[in-house]
């Protein structure tokens, strides 16, 4: 059994959870034993997410609702629990990426966060060697719900033909993100480009940026470092960074020429290969 251990409610957003969590149930009558038998669940699973020792997924929470009749409480606070995992740095720009009407970014290096499925997301976050890559995982899927909604945001993609033929993960990984990107060709809202090799030297050489659009509010500029990342409104790096947008989308291929080389490179480069290495080609 999990040891019971006092919880500041205000200390963090899991912790929140987990304090909420404990006293609901208790107010129900029920042990943890009790409410996991109900949410398909162990006991221990909803001890460890009542003392912020693991974190509950958007699963779990919608599950506890509909056991705890608690009206969508917890499908609401999972949000900004999941939010809360991410980079202490990166947190600012989560939120304000979820506020954006307009989202437009030019990745040089990988598939841009939004896009990524959760494979290649994993391979991802885990180049970075951190302590709690699952949790980042689940946050960056998170992320992603802004593009259902029933507003999404505008969001336009340029991604450096490098993005695809750089292997992550695997083969069957990287097909499956291919065909992902593939599957945004149905979506109105969601454009992605590819800036060919062929393009040659390009407006943006010195790396990848993303620009926000908001209803009311400055625009944003939002680059990355080794580090940390780094948000300006400031007018003249936000007019900077529109133009060099404006070469980059003029430099890529269009939306239609994009997904027929994403489908090439797919096919060519990651392919079903099982046939040929039974015959030994290497």
């Amino acid at each position: 059994m999990v040891n019971i251990r006092s919880l500041d409610p205000s200390a963090s957003p899991l912790d929140y959870y987990g304090s909420e969590l404990r006293r609901l149930r208790e107010d129900s009558g029920l042990s943890q034993a009790d409410l996991g038998a109900i949410v398909f669940c162990t006991g221990s699973l909803v001890g460890q997410i009542e003392t912020a020792r693991k974190v509950p997924s958007r699963e779990f929470s919608e599950r506890i609702d509909a056991a705890l009749m608690t009206g969508g409480f917890f499908t609401r606070l999972v949000g900004l629990v999941l939010r809360s995992q991410l980079p202490s740095w990166f947190q600012e720009y989560a939120e304000m990426e979820a506020k954006a009407a307009y989202i437009s970014t030019y990745q040089s290096q990988m598939v841009y966060g939004l896009l990524q499925t959760e494979e290649y997301a994993r391979a991802v976050i885990a180049t970075g060697l951190p302590d709690r890559l699952e949790e980042l995982v689940v946050a960056r899927l998170e992320r992603q719900r802004i593009l259902e909604r029933q507003r999404p945001p505008m969001v336009w993609v340029i991604l450096d033909e490098a993005a695809l033929h750089r292997p992550v993960g695997s083969p069957q990984i990287m097909h499956a993100q291919l065909a992902h990107l593939l599957s945004f060709r149905e979506e109105r809202w969601t454009r992605i480009q590819v800036l060919p090799f062929a393009a040659g030297e390009h407006a943006s050489l010195i790396g990848s940026f993303n620009f926000l659009r908001f209803d009311g509010d400055p625009d944003i500029v939002y680059t990355e470092d080794l580090i940390a990342g780094h948000m300006t409104a400031n007018p003249d790096t936000v007019r900077e960074a529109v133009l060099r947008y404006a070469h980059l989308q003029a430099s890529a291929l269009s939306v239609e020429d994009s997904a027929d080389l994403i489908m090439r490179v797919m096919e060519e480069h990651y392919g079903d290969r099982t046939g040929r290495e039974q015959r030994g080609v290497a």
